[in-house]
């Protein structure tokens, strides 16, 4: 649960497979004795009737045995709702925290994809705990996310600053503003303690140079999606769709965005965000977004399933 006013957690559905089904077998008489099998496995993602082939009378040849295809498991997402624990990011203009509004519009989405019957989703939190930026990662990886989400509503110098943005790895930022947005994001892990050791300039250049050309071009869609998905109803920054060395987005064969879904130092952003019913607009216009993306994607990466 979130111990905050933001919403509950969503709980992460299970990957039951469904056990085969038993083999068919019956004994025939012809010259000599002799014993004919046919067997029928199905193993389906979702809830699936067991069968067995039956084969014909004596002395009459039955049709060969049809195997059943396993479907296609569901694409998994990955939510990653931002910082956590100690770590509160951002604190609005009326004392709100990033972490808290991270956590309750990653639930609303997670619930919306869920009810879709479209997706399998995850979130890398979702209760109140701090996760390093590499565990956050690693998550995705081991659970072998098709996508990668990390839902942020952070604060900038200038207060008058408000709306949207979607933000893709790069080694060098797109701008001044995103590249300080990095930096504090990057500086997450100070929060860990020591045993918690920041990734260096370098060796985030080294991770981005990791990932894959399909990588990129995965993020980039997503990225064009999402922009084009919140512009009807969601206020966006100019530029909306940026880039800059994020390191929770350095999955090298996970496609991986970052939204930032306003600004908590913009008053008109953060009363917003407050309100269940705007992150329920956020939320639905990020699903559209996760629709097109699969529906037009270049490719589904090798984790996906």
């Amino acid at each position: 649960m979130i111990d905050n006013p933001f919403g509950a957690a969503a709980a992460t559905p299970s990957d039951d497979v469904p056990a085969p089904s038993a083999l068919g077998r019956r004994t025939l008489l012809a010259a000599s004795t002799g014993l004919l099998g046919a067997s029928v496995t199905t193993s389906v993602f979702a809830a699936t009737h067991h069968h067995a082939t039956r084969l014909s009378p004596p002395h009459a040849l039955g049709a060969p045995a049809i195997v059943g295809r396993a479907s296609a498991p569901l694409p998994l997402v990955m939510l990653d709702p931002g910082h956590g624990g100690k770590d509160p990011g951002a604190i609005g203009v009326s004392g709100t925290y990033e972490k808290h509004i991270a956590e309750a519009a990653a639930t609303e989405l997670a619930r919306q994809l869920q009810a879709s019957g479209r997706y399998r989703v995850a979130m890398t939190r979702s209760d109140d705990r701090f996760i390093p930026l590499d565990g956050r990662v690693e998550i995705a990886q081991g659970h072998r996310a098709a996508l990668f989400i990390s839902m942020h509503a952070d604060a900038l110098h200038d207060p008058s600053v408000r709306g949207a943005s979607v933000y893709t790895l790069s080694s060098g930022a797109s701008d001044a503003q995103t590249a300080a947005l990095a930096q504090k994001e990057n500086d997450a892990d100070r929060f860990g303690g020591p045993r918690v050791h920041a990734t260096s300039p370098e060796v985030q250049a080294i991770l981005s140079s990791l990932v894959t050309e399909e990588t990129r071009r995965g993020s980039a869609h997503m990225a064009s999606s999402v922009v084009s998905s919140f512009g009807p109803k969601i206020g966006l920054l100019t530029h909306p769709s940026r880039h800059a060395a994020f390191v929770v987005l350095k999955s090298a064969e996970i496609p991986s965005v970052l939204v930032e879904m306003g600004f908590m130092s913009n008053h008109l952003d953060e009363a917003a965000l407050r309100q269940a019913g705007h992150r329920m607009m956020v939320a639905g216009a990020m699903r559209t977004a996760i629709d097109h993306y699969f529906a037009s994607g270049p490719g589904v990466t090798a984790y996906a399933g």
